[in-house]
């Protein structure tokens, strides 16, 4: 970072001489902005105004609170606008000005600092010299909590934590969850004048008295600097100018910048700060407020004299890392009248009049007038335009379009009618229509016209028929689930959807999987141990392990074709429609072909493949196989040029392995009278791309000149798979692809001598009965189509394919279908290989060898690699799963998981507004997966996560949707998250590896899960509680969270969604499921649940909510995603039951510790009880308490035991750290806790210990409590003190639960 090229670029007076504002004082805060190219400046009296750029240019200015408020405090900058600090309200409004919402709270007294939390930009603290911070949801624009304070705060940023600065010179770290002070240190002894944070690093300034605090305070000669990693002091930076104001450098992680008043900048390494630049800048008095830009290259400085200037180097400044400015608003347009002197600013409109009438104006048209204006010019025909002679005034030809001189065609009416396939109705209308009985079966009618077998060529029409145009598809409000697929598709093959961007590669991806070799290589390489991310030959495994699994009418490849845009060299290969210089369909899926072929073969290199049977009987391979030898038998075309001068006769020759060959056609000859014209096949055209001879200018090395050299392809070996590029360009290649019967279906392939010769039809059948060469068969799979239609509508791919190829062998072996997109139907082998010159030609042609037909092989799911199931890639993150046990958990077909994810959005919906005003959605919302929870459903370890992934989303997220998903932007930041944090691959191949050991997933709504995941999961492995819960005929499926708390007493997604919550309650309503259908109440349960929900519309209530307290229902809280038992504990479940020890008929309490759910018996309320986190040991209360050897008395995380005994009166002997009403209790050594067991309802705590949560080693816990009566706990837990005295038993913190005499008097005796 070179300080010497830096100059001033620009200043700017705000408020200026002439503004209001001027002398009220100088600007108040300033700061960039990180998303547009603007400066923000605020004032003394609540203004705020931007500026663009370097030079500086007004963008907006406009007032965010009343000057009775005082000073402009502070901004913080979200997608969506600013967020504006005043000492007693909060703003935010957009860029432009306009507001978004305000807040004005009583406990507003005088702000001075607000920041982000730990839910990223949708949350703010904001705190001052006050009493009280105030937590403030962004996207609601409401205050949602108030926190009590000690401390007043001057300044709050945010980075691993909130670093707080106080009005008294200390340093607080609070947590960005709690707001509990973490840690402390003593900066400044007076004040501190400024703070920064990046990434571990604290840096502050400030001053301190000199002698005593009665003189005045003065700035220090140092900047403090305090490292967040270790919560340790580091080394002050000297700087003898006196620091005023400092920065960190947002791209050198140990840089700051530190100004003193008089403007002098100095750029310091803080681990070496004898290597510093310093910058002398000229302000024109004290410098107040100093910020640096986002990119590190912009500096603005704010003096006492209300000037604010930018510093930078004039070769490279901007302030973000896109460098675009803001949209400035359109200029006013000069009026084209001339001006009216008359018309003067004071006279008022209403002065002037408009004229009386007394005839109807002809502007007033009647009503059946139709003025259809603004449509769309004619466009012309190309075929028109190449037949026009071009004049001086013009262009002149022969009128072809059957039209006579000066009439036009209605485009617009063009435009509206489209030759497509009628949309079918919504399932959502489906299911209305069939309850009420009016459904309409004209479509039923049109659907059964279009899926019944067809045999008419619609290759031989002169426009593509509706079977060959784009389907799209229609959104309702409930989005994409409720489009008819199955009305395009009654085919066993799955289509796939083509709202995705690149999509246009579904074609080729269905070529692809009809391929048995392909198919068989990609589905091999999935299966291994491969974790590259990305790796497009596993996503091509997953893809048609999708298709061939699929037991919809439709599947979706956003996983592979998302990999595509991450891909190295895609951006360059023209095969991302977005960015390709040339968006023709049919050159974007050749260029994806050559791309895609080398990418796998790549690929398959990287990784030993597991060569099947198929293989190892085609190529004669030993074992292990060769990747490089197995690559090139299944792919590679083997072949050496050889390039020779026309000139000097000199050959050299190179080295050419291609994947993808193009065909070549021989130049047309012209006709000669009395001779027949010679018949082109397409054998011909294959032996001349194959060995691509032609005649180009080149250098020649030994004439030392450029030279015609002859280039010719000497073959060695053919690949099994034949991928072609058919290169069609001209009229003539056009008129031989439409000749019918032109492709054939086999063609033979001999290799002599780098010699190629194929043949096809009858010399085939010749070559094969006199078995003299070596000739390979080769069998046509399919081919991508380019269907052209006219403008408007846009010419897309589709593939006709031969699925019996890659089928067991059966009679019927001609089957093939038309894949367009999501409509699939059968079609007969002469509408597959009949061409159109005018609108249908190949792009694509896919041939393998005969021999590996109806040879699919299966071999890869018996050497499945599993141990990406077993392996911690993340070892230090937060733990909050534990990892299956290799030799006791085993996953299987018998193995029951429950599943739950969580999105973020990466695309907004896509619309497009046609000339009427109507809208239509283009693409929809797009989602990915950020988390995936995964726990055991089975066992004695059930309920357990072992998989717990945050993924690292590389696209650019829209919404993190914290509000419903719990995902911050910390948590998916590979830098500072704290999770575990895994690639996209990684997270799907752990799902995708549990699918094919046959595990039976478990969850809520699996099919959206299952939708944004991109993974088919049989129909026999799914158990959805939202199908089980749902009564017929309603269709009416139940949220999760009203099932938890009717059926569960659990109160879950409170305040957000915790997917191992969601998937261990998941599987808690299963598990009662299972209990209604062995006792015969479930379909009574079912009634009266839906009874339940439609007095409630089937919303759970808050529990603090009258309603909740009405229906007598408690439920358990939760806070958060706990921590895993830390190593050596034991989990178990906690059991509830009579105690028949008890005398006087109270309950008694046993528990293993650990997680887990609950039973109870008849006495007791039928409530699960959720455990403690970190219980560890056996113990059991029920009457005596007996220690447990192996834990320790100070091991509070694993739950100590105590020698206490438990008492008739309910004394608490010895235990562990209990949980009591008030939702969190933390024991300790020596913590007396006498509590009572009130007539069998649950846990009194007596005392609670002081300090945080966080002092004592636990996690918040809120279980459930059921009070009897509270004049009789009270008197309970007076007895409880008194036998506690008397029998002097220690308590070490815990629960006394029963009051049974028999347990009384054991205790005694002990």
């Amino acid at each position: 970072m070179d300080s010497r090229d830096w100059t001033q670029l620009g200043c700017v007076a705000y408020p200026s001489p002439i503004h209001p504002d001027y002398h009220a004082g100088p600007a108040s805060t300033i700061a960039f902005d990180n998303q547009d190219e603007l400066l923000w400046i605020g004032t003394q009296k609540g203004f705020a105004g931007s500026f663009i750029g370097r030079e500086l240019k007004r963008f907006t200015a406009f007032r965010i609170h009343p000057e009775t408020d005082g000073p402009l405090r502070q901004f913080l900058f979200v997608d969506k606008g600013v967020i504006f600090l005043g000492s007693r309200s909060v703003y935010m409004a957009a860029r432009s000005g306009v507001p978004i919402w305000s807040i004005r709270h009583e406990s507003m007294q005088d702000l001075r600092a607000m920041s982000f939390t730990s839910k990223g930009t949708s949350e703010i603290l904001v705190a001052g010299w006050q009493n009280k911070m105030l937590v403030i949801d962004v996207n609601k624009g409401e205050v949602v909590k108030e926190l009590p304070t000690q401390d007043q705060y001057s300044f709050l940023k945010m980075s691993r934590y909130i670093c707080a600065a106080t009005n008294k010179g200390t340093v607080n770290i609070l947590d960005p969850i709690t707001f509990t002070i973490k840690k402390q240190w003593q900066a400044h002894g007076a004040f501190i004048n400024d703070l920064d944070t990046s990434n571990d690093f604290i840096v502050t300034c400030g001053g301190s008295h000199r002698q005593t605090h009665n003189t005045p305070a003065i700035l220090d000669p140092y900047v403090k600097v305090f490292d967040l990693k270790n919560m340790s002091a580091m080394n002050p930076v000297p700087f003898a100018p006196l620091a005023a104001h400092v920065r960190m450098h947002p791209r050198m992680l140990t840089t700051a910048i530190v100004v003193n008043q008089a403007g002098q900048i100095h750029v310091t390494d803080l681990l070496n700060p004898s290597n510093s630049q310093v910058c002398y800048t000229q302000p024109q008095g004290v410098v107040l407020h100093f910020d640096v830009s986002r990119t590190g290259e912009g500096k603005a400085l704010a003096d006492n004299k209300h000037n604010t200037y930018v510093w930078g180097s004039p070769n490279k400044i901007q302030f973000t890392e896109i460098g675009i400015p803001p949209r400035l608003p359109d200029p006013p347009q000069p009026s084209l009248l001339p001006p009216d002197p008359d018309m003067l600013e004071e006279l008022p409109l209403s002065r002037i009049g408009l004229p009386y009438y007394r005839e109807q104006l002809f502007s007033a048209l009647p009503p059946d007038i139709i003025s259809d204006v603004g449509a769309p010019p004619q466009q012309i025909d190309p075929n028109i335009l190449s037949t026009l002679t071009k004049t001086d005034w013009g262009y002149i030809g022969p009128n072809k379009t059957g039209l006579q001189r000066n009439q036009y065609m209605d485009t617009r009416s063009t435009m509206k009618t489209s030759n497509t396939i009628r949309a079918p109705k919504f399932l959502s209308e489906k299911a209305r229509e069939s309850q009420t009985g009016s459904e309409d079966n004209t479509l039923a009618t049109n659907e059964t016209a279009m899926m019944t077998p067809n045999n008419d060529h619609w290759s031989l029409r002169p426009e593509a028929p509706p079977e060959y145009r784009i389907c799209e598809i229609k959104y309702s409000k409930f989005g994409v689930d409720d489009f008819d697929f199955g009305f395009f598709n009654n085919t066993p093959y799955p289509g796939l959807e083509n709202n995705i961007t690149n999509s246009y590669a579904n074609s080729l991806l269905q070529v692809m999987h009809y391929t048995p070799l392909l198919r068989n290589m990609a589905l091999q390489h999935a299966a291994t141990a491969c974790l590259a991310d990305p790796c497009l030959l596993c996503e091509l495994g997953y893809v048609f392990d999708m298709l061939q699994k699929g037991e919809g009418p439709s599947c979706h490849a956003t996983n592979m074709l998302r990999a595509l845009n991450h891909t190295s060299n895609a951006s360059v290969s023209g095969v991302l429609e977005d960015i390709a210089k040339d968006k023709n369909p049919s050159t974007l899926v050749k260029n994806l072909t050559m791309f895609l072929f080398d990418k796998i073969s790549q690929d398959y290199k990287g990784t030993p493949p597991i060569s099947t049977e198929l293989e190892r009987t085609l190529f004669k391979l030993n074992q292990p196989p060769n990747p490089l030898d197995l690559v090139k038998r299944l792919l590679e075309t083997d072949a050496r040029y050889q390039i020779k001068c026309m000139h000097c006769q000199h050959v050299s020759p190179r080295t050419a392995t291609t994947f993808v060959n193009k065909l070549c056609y021989p130049a047309a000859k012209p006709n000669i009278r009395g001779m027949k014209a010679q018949r082109i096949t397409f054998s011909q055209v294959l032996k001349a791309g194959l060995e691509n001879e032609a005649v180009n200018k080149g250098y020649c090395t030994k004439c030392q000149r450029y030279q015609n050299l002859d280039q010719r392809k000497i073959i060695f070996n053919i690949p099994a798979v034949l991928a072609l590029c058919t290169e069609i360009t001209t009229a003539e290649h056009r008129k031989l692809w439409s000749t019918p019967g032109w492709l054939p279906e086999e063609i033979g392939i001999i290799v002599d001598q780098g010699h190629v010769y194929c043949y096809e039809g009858d010399d085939l059948k010749l070559h094969l009965n006199r078995g003299i060469h070596n000739i390979t068969v080769y069998s046509l799979v399919g081919t991508v189509v380019n269907v052209e239609t006219k403008s408007p509508q846009k010419s897309h791919l589709v593939a006709t394919v031969n699925v019996g190829r890659a089928e067991p062998e059966s009679k019927d072996q001609d089957r093939w279908h038309l894949f367009n997109d999501f409509s699939v139907r059968g079609i007969s082998k002469v509408e597959a290989l009949t061409f159109n010159a005018a609108w249908k030609m190949p792009v694509v042609v896919m041939f393998q060898v005969k021999a590996a037909n109806h040879r699919f092989n299966m071999d890869w799911k018996t050497r499945l690699d599993t141990s990406v199931l077993f392996r911690d890639n993340n070892p230090h993150a937060l733990k909050t799963y534990e990892l299956l046990d290799r030799e006791t958990e085993i996953p299987g077909p018998d193995t029951v998981i429950a599943i739950d994810t969580e999105f973020i959005r990466l695309k907004e919906r896509e619309i497009h507004i046609d000339e009427d005003g109507k809208s239509k959605t283009i693409r929809p919302i797009s989602h990915a997966i950020a988390r995936a929870s995964v726990v055991r459903g089975q066992g004695s370890r059930e309920g357990v996560a072992f998989i717990d992934d945050y993924i690292h989303i590389k696209e650019t997220i829209v919404d993190y949707l914290t509000e419903w998903s719990g995902i911050t932007p910390t948590d998916l930041d590979p830098i500072n998250s704290q999770r575990n944090l895994v690639s996209p691959k990684t997270a799907y191949k752990k799902l995708w590896v549990l699918v094919n050991l046959g595990c039976k997933f478990l969850g809520h709504g699996l099919s959206q899960d299952f939708r944004v995941i991109n993974i088919q999961v049989p129909r026999n492995q799914v158990i959805d509680t939202s199908i089980i819960f749902m009564k017929p005929p309603s269709q009416r499926k139940i949220s999760l969270a009203f099932l938890a708390w009717y059926l569960l007493k659990e109160d879950i997604q409170q305040n957000t969604h915790d997917s191992i919550e969601d998937a261990q309650t998941a599987l808690k309503l299963y598990r009662k499921y299972e209990e209604f259908m062995a006792n015969g109440s479930f379909h009574d349960v079912l009634e009266a649940l839906y009874k339940k929900g439609k007095t409630l519309n089937f919303k759970p209530p808050r529990i603090s909510t009258g309603a909740a307290k009405d229906a007598g229902f408690g439920a358990v809280h939760r806070v958060g995603t706990p921590p895993v038992p830390a190593p050596g504990t034991t989990e178990g479940s906690f059991e509830i039951s009579n105690s028949s020890t008890a005398t006087t008929g109270g309950s008694a309490l046993s528990a293993t510790g650990g997680m887990g759910s609950a039973s109870a018996s008849s006495s007791m309320p039928s409530t699960p009880v959720r455990k403690p986190i970190g219980l560890g040991g056996p113990f059991t209360v029920a009457g005596v308490v007996k220690p447990s050897p192996a834990t320790s008395l100070d091991n509070f995380g694993a739950g100590a035991v105590g020698t206490g005994i438990t008492t008739a009166a309910a004394t608490m002997g010895g235990g562990y750290g209990g949980y009591g009403t008030d939702g969190a209790y933390w024991g300790g050594p020596n913590d007396m806790a006498p509590t009572s067991m009130i007539g069998g309802s649950a846990f009194i705590p007596a005392k609670f210990p002081p300090g945080p949560p966080e002092t004592r080693g636990f996690i918040p816990y809120r279980p459930q409590v059921l009070l009897a009566e509270r004049e009789a706990a009270a008197a309970a837990a007076a007895a409880a003190a008194a036998a506690a005295a008397n029998n002097d038993v220690g308590g070490r913190g815990g629960v006394a639960c029963g009051n049974g005499g028999a347990g009384g008097e054991q205790g005694k005796q002990e």
